[in-house]
This record gives C-alpha cells, sequence and structure tokens, in this order.
C-alpha cells in the first residue's frame, strides 16, 4: 500500500503507527483534544500542517450561534470579496479551524477571497444533527451579515475536508432546498457521504495511516449517537432523493484512502443528476493530506486545482 507514497509520506505514518491512538481507543476525550491542538502549535506540528500565509490577515469572531470562526482575508484587500465558509474534518468529534490553516489563507490570498472556518458543535457531546443545524446556521448568518465582512453574499462556496466535507455537502443540499444562498460552488475534499455503507475502497485500505476502517465506523457512531442507523440525507448527502440543481462541485480523493469511493460515487450520483463535477484522485495521498502539506507534497498540486477551481467559479 506504501508503494506509491513520498518517502516522507512514508516516514510519516510509520511515526503515526507508533504514536497514534485510534479513536475507538481513547477514553478522555478533551485531553486527546487538547493533546492535538498542542501538537498543531509546536515546531513538529507547524512543519506537518503547514504555516499561514504571510499575506492573510487571520482574526476571530463570533459568528451566530456563539461559536467562534477564524477568518483568512487578504492583507489590504477592497471589499467586497467573494466568500468561501470552510469546515474542518475530524470526524465530526475533533479538530478545529487552525488545522485548516494553511490551506484556508492560501485559498484567501490567491483567490482574493474571505475564507471563514467555523468551530462547530463536536459529539458525542453534541450529536447530530447539531453539528449540521450549526453549519447551516452559520452560512446564513454570514449572509445576513455580509456588510459587517466585507463579502459579497451572491460569491459564496462551501469547501470541507473530510467530515468537514460531509458538512459541506449537506448544507449545499440546505441551501438548494432553501433556495437561498444560491452557492457558487462547492469544494469536497475526501468527503464522507455515506454513514453506514461499507465500499471496496475501505477493505483496500483498512489499515491505512490516518485513517482505518475502525476509526471509521467508531467516528460515526460517536456522531450520530442514539440516531445511529438514521437514513437522514444529513448525515449521508448520497442518500439525497435528488442532487439535481447543487452548484458547480469539485471533488477531491486520495489514493491511499478508505474514504475514497465516498467521494467517487458521490461524483457518479452528481453527474447522474446533471451537476457539473470536477473530480480528481491523487496520487499517493493519504486521508487529511491538504492538512499535511509538511509530509505529503501532492497536497500543494491540490491547493493549485482548487483555486483554480474556485477562480472559475467564484
Amino acid at each position: 500500500m506504501t508503494s506509491s507514497m513520498a518517502p516522507r509520506t512514508r516516514v510519516f505514518a510509520a511515526l503515526l503507527r507508533l504514536s497514534e491512538k485510534g479513536i475507538e481507543d481513547v477514553v478522555d476525550l478533551e485531553d486527546h483534544r487538547a493533546k492535538r491542538a498542542a501538537l498543531q502549535q509546536s515546531l513538529i506540528g507547524r512543519f506537518v500542517f503547514g504555516r499561514i500565509d504571510t499575506g492573510a490577515t487571520t482574526e476571530q469572531i463570533v459568528v451566530g450561534d456563539g461559536s467562534r470562526a477564524v477568518v483568512h482575508r487578504p492583507r489590504g484587500a477592497i471589499s467586497p470579496l467573494p466568500c468561501v465558509l470552510n469546515f474542518h474534518g475530524g470526524g465530526w468529534v475533533q479538530g478545529n479551524p487552525e488545522q485548516s490553516g494553511w490551506l484556508a489563507s492560501r485559498v484567501a490570498m490567491r483567490n482574493n477571497a474571505v475564507v471563514i472556518s467555523p468551530a462547530y458543535r463536536l459529539a458525542p457531546e453534541h450529536p447530530f444533527p447539531s453539528g449540521v443545524e450549526g453549519c447551516w446556521d452559520t452560512l446564513r448568518w454570514v449572509v445576513a451579515h455580509a456588510d459587517d465582512l466585507g463579502i459579497d453574499p451572491q460569491r459564496i462556496a462551501v469547501m470541507g475536508d473530510s467530515a468537514g466535507g460531509n458538512l459541506a455537502a449537506v448544507v449545499a443540499l440546505l441551501a438548494r432546498d432553501a433556495g437561498d444562498p444560491e452557492l457558487r460552488a462547492q469544494v469536497l475534499i475526501y468527503p464522507g457521504t455515506e454513514m453506514y455503507d461499507r465500499w471496496p475502497s475501505e477493505d483496500r485500505h483498512a489499515e491505512a495511516p490516518v485513517l482505518t476502517s475502525k476509526n471509521m465506523r467508531a467516528f460515526a457512531r460517536l456522531y450520530m449517537g442514539l440516531r445511529y442507523g438514521d437514513e437522514d440525507f444529513r448525515a449521508s448527502p448520497i442518500r439525497a432523493t435528488s442532487h439535481a440543481g447543487l452548484p458547480k462541485t469539485f471533488i477531491l480523493t486520495a489514493e491511499l484512502d478508505p474514504l475514497l469511493d465516498n467521494g467517487a460515487y458521490y461524483r457518479d450520483a452528481l453527474v447522474a443528476d446533471g451537476v457539473p463535477v470536477r473530480y480528481v484522485e491523487y496520487d499517493g495521498a493519504l486521508h487529511g493530506f491538504l492538512s499535511l502539506p509538511g509530509v505529503v507534497p501532492v497536497a500543494r498540486q491540490a491547493l493549485d486545482d482548487i483555486v483554480d477551481f474556485l477562480g472559475q467559479t467564484l
């Protein structure tokens, strides 16, 4: 499985196996989150996760539901700017907006856009559908406060990776159903689109670095809580009755990822309903690679591709 990995990715994967505890074995989740956040801020963490683009300003704001969000924008940019609402990954259970800083700040700089990354409520303290509802409320709050934020409410895209890709896909469906706002695009980075079914890539990469099959199943149970088994499309966006009318979509998947088929099958569902889709599978890439630019070189190509796509759609 590791033959197509870059050497630094292979070393990272080996170290991760020795040091990382799977979410299914975590007893103290609050401590686990705190240790992950501390690692991000360490010297090694800044190398692995990448640094914020120095041309971007970074500020924290409080969004409609009282949670915080991190905002990146080009220094000195003239408003109103297009906006990308970016949802972080972490299995709906862990993670924070800071882990997306490398990507979010560069999208802000290179697309001359405001990128807003909310810290949505996490399970199991806030099980499904709390995260979805918070992300949807944040989108509506951003539109309502467009003038204050210096953004153009007619030029909004959603973006997310992994669990955040799931949330972005669901928010796009909710926006379509509500008729407002009319999103320009969605960028779904190795998204989770199906909560229960087991597809071939999960068997192929069941013991992959970063995300294993056991991790996937544990995240789903923690997120869904007492509603585990619920087939609501807000949990599994691929189960929506129709995907017609969704905005232009870019789906990115990783070759060595158990979630690969979640992205590939979602592409098929969207294309079948007439949605314009760009799709790229990145060779030698692990799950989470766009948060790991220091150890997965192809992250830079994926960044270029996202910037190009948003440049055409925003």
